[in-house]
């Protein structure tokens, strides 16, 4: 096993080496999804599935989506830029690179040597900073180190008989840590927020509603390959149990490996399979931009109803009239089964959301 964990360790190296300098796009995504598949092994043998499950879902699955997505965008764009008047900027890097530019070629060759020397030095003082912390991390096994200290020990000993929750790690992210998980939830929704204002092109005086919705139709089908029999019979057979699965975690994470982030992750990935395979259309039937909306405000206002009244009757001593239960039985945890079904919502509404604006762009 210390073999086969050495191994693993190079091939995360050569991955961050190779993707820092490989020049191909397409190749540094698939490098990064290699990353990220091998780190959910590492995961699985730290004995940590709940990051195995979120690394397998998230890492080398919908973040390399996404990627693959911008990465077609980028070239669409780009085979539509070059096809327009010569007049049109669409990037810095046309400005730059442009044979008649209003820039002068000198000014553009000392912008660029400047921007390479201040990566340079952006990196060599981050790595500086990296390298001071490590250095004054505790020794391992060391007696005061923070993971053997009396915060650790209270979760392991007394987590169950406190959260109700078999899942030590579930426990502490939504009952000891609540308030961490609430502002992660919320960084979601705020991250989705900040790539809708940043996509968001202001239609208004080009095009009238029923001509903006038929362009955008226009638009999607021009992007996406529509009809494709052998991915939508994939999508038939694996997106049923890919939501069950996903549902599962999410209702079980207090009972084991998962709970509302991983299943979640799970969720969102099912849906991108039957968009990516059935297209908008069919999708919308069931899932539409203002369900989004509302399924991410209904969750994130009762993970902050429950929270709050749990915050408020711990910190003054009161006793909770919500009971923790039987350790082991789906209805027990007290609010811990509720609160994972909300982080799921927000998770799978979240990578659902991202992948449809990245799709759709700007337009």
């Amino acid at each position: 096993m210390q073999m086969f964990t050495c191994i693993l360790l190079i091939f995360l190296l050569v991955c961050a080496v190779a993707v820092s300098f490989s020049k191909n796009l397409l190749n540094s995504i698939i490098i990064y999804m290699s990353f990220g598949v091998v780190m959910s092994v590492f995961w699985m043998i730290l004995e940590s599935p709940d990051l195995a499950i979120t690394e397998a879902a998230v890492g080398a699955g919908i973040t390399s989506i996404l990627f693959f997505v911008t990465l077609k965008k980028i070239q669409a764009i780009t085979a539509e830029v070059k096809g327009k008047d010569d007049d049109m900027i669409y990037e810095a890097d046309f400005v730059l690179e442009r044979p008649h530019s209003k820039v002068p070629s000198v000014t553009a060759k000392l912008f660029k040597r400047l921007y390479r020397m201040m990566g340079i030095v952006f990196c060599v003082i981050f790595i500086s900073f990296m390298i001071s912390s490590v250095a004054e991390l505790p020794i391992v096994g060391e007696a005061d180190k923070p993971v053997n200290n009396e915060v650790s020990e209270r979760y392991i000993e007394d987590g169950l008989q406190e959260t109700g929750s078999v899942n030590i790690v579930t426990g502490m992210i939504l009952d000891y840590r609540a308030f961490d998980t609430l502002g992660e939830s919320h960084v979601l929704f705020v991250a989705t927020v900040a790539v809708l204002i940043l996509l968001r092109v202001d239609n208004k005086h080009k095009l009238q509603k029923k001509d903006y919705i038929a362009a955008e139709a226009m638009h999607d089908r021009m992007l996406e390959p529509k009809n494709d029999p052998i991915l939508q019979v994939i999508a038939k057979v694996l997106v049923p149990p890919i939501l069950i699965f996903g549902i599962y975690v999410v209702l079980f994470g207090h009972l084991g490996p998962g709970g509302g982030f991983s299943g979640g992750a799970v969720i969102g990935a099912g849906l991108i399979l039957y968009l990516s395979a059935f297209g908008f259309e069919k999708t919308e039937r069931f899932f539409k931009e203002s369900t989004y909306k509302k399924t991410s405000f209904a969750a994130l206002a009762c993970y902050c109803i429950c929270k709050s009244y749990s915050f408020y009757t711990g910190a003054n001593h009161i006793h909770s009239i919500i009971p923790l239960g039987t350790p082991g039985h789906i209805l027990s945890s007290g609010l811990i089964l509720v609160l994972n079904i909300c982080v799921g919502v927000v998770v799978a509404g979240t990578m659902y959301t991202f992948y449809v604006m990245f799709r759709k762009g700007g337009y």
